[in-house]
């Protein structure tokens, strides 16, 4: 269905840090003049730090920072959540949680104690069995912090970036049972000390890219079809080269149609926008936009590719920005929403 055919509500959603917030903040939001308002908040006072949809739309699930668990809910038809089940996060520290593309499984990164979990999902969205868990290993300078997992569009890989010993390991997924096994290559090192934290697929599935938290560089792969293998293509800076301030890079993504790619640096305050050759899969950065807020962690670049919506954690805001589809430049709007210690956004469109 596109989004032309689509007359139902937009819906944002916002995972927080509940020393100061209450859980998952939930607006009803018109983009014709950026308007919004609340429809609930769900409390949960373990901080849902991040939060994903089932593939259906009729789920989400949330890893809980402050209790090392994680969380599904059930999503009715005006976009309000009801929790259904929470279990272990297999680990400590949650900060990530994704769905497999067919909704067969979660996956589960452990910040706190590096490992990767993985439970299937049942048909009514409920978390079911735990179907994996692996626990990454470093140098004895090395403690492993695993930061994010993303599956291939097709569900066959899984990309799991750790950020505590520099690589982004590569796993073939059991369609049946979830169960990992390592890819033929079964990981790929970046620079030591980069800290591989969010990592983005080209909506082409030829290239990826990962954000570096500890050195605010992106490092870009070439995806090798068959077997998916990551091959370094470049390693490009975040940061403008007259900053010489501290800076700690978080999130990365692309605009719908591909052509640009952005990514959100805490410290420059700001988001990286680059222009993305789809051939060569090579960046070229084409400005920052300042992000009107500190620390900003999680944003999102609109289905529909007209917008950026920035989470800002210290300055309690989240902010939207005009985007342009031709130039990927982002025009600051002036229009925020007050929300305590935000950390994630999400867009749903209802049908």
């Amino acid at each position: 269905m596109t989004f032309a055919q689509q007359s139902g509500k937009e819906i944002l959603y916002i995972g927080t840090y509940t020393q100061k917030g209450e859980g998952i903040y939930v607006y009803e939001f018109d983009r014709n003049n950026l308007s919004y308002k609340e429809l609930q908040v769900l409390i949960n006072k373990n901080s849902p730090s991040f939060l994903e949809f089932h593939p259906n739309k009729k789920f989400m699930y949330s890893a809980n920072e402050g209790n090392s668990t994680v969380s599904s809910y059930a999503i009715d038809a005006t976009g309000k959540l009801t929790t259904l089940n929470s279990k272990s996060s297999l680990g400590k520290g949650p900060c990530h949680v994704s769905v497999d593309p067919k909704g067969r499984f979660l996956y589960v990164s452990n910040y706190g104690s590096g490992q990767l979990g993985v439970y299937l999902l049942n048909s009514d969205g409920t978390i079911g069995a735990a179907a994996d868990s692996i626990q990454d290993k470093g140098a004895a300078s090395q403690k492993p912090h695993m930061h994010s997992v993303v599956p291939s569009a097709d569900g066959k890989y899984i990309y799991a970036s750790d950020l505590g010993i520099d690589k982004i390991m590569i796993y073939s997924v059991d369609p049946k049972t979830g169960k990992l096994t390592p890819g033929a290559v079964p990981y790929v090192e970046v620079k030591a000390g980069d800290g591989p934290r969010h990592f983005a697929i080209h909506p082409n599935g030829n290239f990826a890219y990962s954000a570096g938290e500890l050195a605010s560089v992106i490092n870009s792969f070439k995806i090798v079809k068959n077997s998916g293998a990551l091959v370094p293509l470049e390693r490009v800076t975040m940061l403008p080269t007259d900053f010489t301030g501290k800076n700690s890079a978080a999130d990365i993504h692309f605009s719908p149609d591909g052509k640009f790619l952005y990514a959100s640096n805490r410290g420059h305050e700001s988001l990286a926008i680059y222009a993305v050759d789809a051939q060569t899969g090579k960046l070229t950065i084409a400005g920052h936009a300042e992000t009107h807020g500190k620390h900003p962690r999680n944003f999102l670049i609109d289905q529909k590719g007209d917008l950026a919506i920035v989470t800002n954690r210290d300055n309690d805001n989240v902010v939207f920005f005009k985007r342009n589809p031709q130039t990927g430049q982002l025009n600051y709007t002036s229009k925020e929403i007050s929300v305590p210690t935000p950390v994630c956004v999400k867009q749903l469109f209802l049908n």
